[in-house]
């Protein structure tokens, strides 16, 4: 993790955001990341976020180098009925998954 002086570097405040409102808790990101959860907790709070209410929402999570991700999203089987985005996580990639919500 960078810090600028005692500041933590924007890029991890942001990631930390991000994965909360896909459903990750503030330990899985503290492990992902590598933030101290209370830290997570503290920065949720001064930015006001509220998970949207979704309560059987919980998306799984991935992390690959370059060369596994594209090897996943080569097997279609992998991606289909199911929504997903990927964010560059340092040196290599996450990919957030969630299956598509059924009426």
């Amino acid at each position: 993790m960078n810090k600028i002086g005692k500041k933590i570097d924007e890029y991890y405040v942001t990631k930390a955001l991000q994965l909360y409102l896909e459903g990750l808790s503030f330990r899985e990101i503290e492990r992902i990341i590598g933030v101290s959860h209370v830290t997570i907790s503290n920065w949720i709070k001064a930015y006001n976020i509220k998970k949207p209410l979704q309560t059987n929402y919980h998306p799984t999570y991935k992390i690959f180098n370059h060369s596994e991700l594209i090897e996943y999203l080569n097997k279609k089987q992998l991606l289909s009925g199911a929504g997903m985005i990927i964010t560059e996580l340092g040196d290599k990639f996450m990919l957030i998954k969630w299956e598509r919500f059924k009426d």
